[in-house]
């Protein structure tokens, strides 16, 4: 456990989400977001034996979970904060879920990509109506974002962190228990915590006895570190072809409601995460960016043995990505 200071009930005064709160959560975001369907494979290769339920939230409105944070936290907000806009920084899917969001909501975005941003995410952000800023790099990004905040008075939205945020992903945790209620583990891929956080606290809540594990790539392994180090943390630089999990820190509320619930956290290599998306493709004929596969990786190397004969859960978290680096992923594979 951290060193936190925190009750049963909140964590640095924020509060933890009951499952009754998420109940009610999962029905206000009902018009919003779509119930992703589940599947499932008892003869997946190389896992015979081993029953596996996909859960296909790569199908979400704007092809990532992160819709359920935007829209939790902008359905929040108050009369003056909707005539402020919003504002968000994010390689890539967090920026296209918040655009996607506030076009639903009619709300005025403006959000700050990284240059170095996959062309199809801008792309994508744009196409739903956000007004986009380039950063240099991630630090320049941070430092943009808060100068918005400040000047134009928009409400940032968090892309891991925040009681609002991880409310939303655990709406995922809730919906996926009510389809698979007899899984005995779970596996999500992990970049902030803000998805793990929410889908570990509702899982665990819905069954106290199912096992929760993480994946992140071992070139962006923050969550990891955070464990072991018992506190949150900074990376420095990163590498990894899972673009979308590569957070730069940890933050107190996720990173301790993931301590709190997860059992575990393996990391896998690029070479792992693109023979995930290539079985993917085989067997389930879909096209996954890396941090979609994530997932399906650690069950198919790491966690292989440990759940072995298991009925488990794995999360397909969305997938924005283009058929250039895909086909150029698979081509590695």
């Amino acid at each position: 456990m951290s060193t936190a200071t925190h009750t049963d009930h909140t964590i640095d005064g924020t509060p933890i989400p009951t499952l009754d709160e998420i109940a009610e959560q999962h029905m206000a975001l009902a018009p919003w977001v779509a119930r992703t369907p589940t599947f499932e494979r008892h003869d997946f290769p190389t896992l015979e034996g081993t029953p596996v339920t996909f859960k296909f939230e790569l199908l979400q409105a704007s092809g990532t979970f992160k819709a359920r944070g935007a829209f939790s936290n902008l359905l929040a907000l108050s009369n003056d904060e909707r005539s402020a806009g919003v504002t968000c920084v994010s390689a890539g899917n967090h920026a296209v879920a918040v655009a996607y969001a506030a076009m639903r909501t009619e709300i005025g975005a403006k959000v700050v990509m990284i240059r170095t941003s996959s062309p199809a995410r801008i792309a994508l952000a744009r196409r739903f109506g956000a007004e986009v800023v380039l950063a240099e790099n991630a630090t320049e990004a941070f430092e943009i974002v808060r100068r918005i905040e400040a000047e134009e008075g928009r409400f940032f939205v968090h892309p891991f962190n925040g009681y609002r945020t991880v409310l939303g992903t655990a709406t995922l945790g809730y919906e996926w228990t009510s389809q698979a209620p007899d899984l005995e583990a779970v596996i999500l891929p992990i970049g902030g915590g803000g998805l793990a956080a929410g889908v570990s606290t509702a899982m665990r809540l819905a069954n106290p006895s199912i096992h929760v594990y993480g994946v992140e790539p071992i070139g962006a392994d923050v969550m990891s570190k955070s464990f072991a180090a018992n506190h949150t943390v900074k990376m420095g630089t990163m590498h990894s072809i899972a673009d979308s999990l590569m957070a730069p820190h940890t933050e107190q509320y996720s990173y301790e409601l993931c301590r709190r619930h997860i059992d575990q956290i393996v990391t896998v290599t690029d070479g792992e995460l693109r023979r995930a998306m290539l079985a993917l493709f085989n067997e389930l004929k879909l096209a996954t960016e890396p941090a979609c596969a994530a997932a399906m990786a650690g069950l198919l190397g790491p966690l292989r043995e440990r759940l072995q004969g298991k009925r488990v859960g794995v999360l397909l978290c969305g997938t924005n990505t283009d058929s250039t680096s895909f086909a150029r992923h698979l081509a590695s594979a």
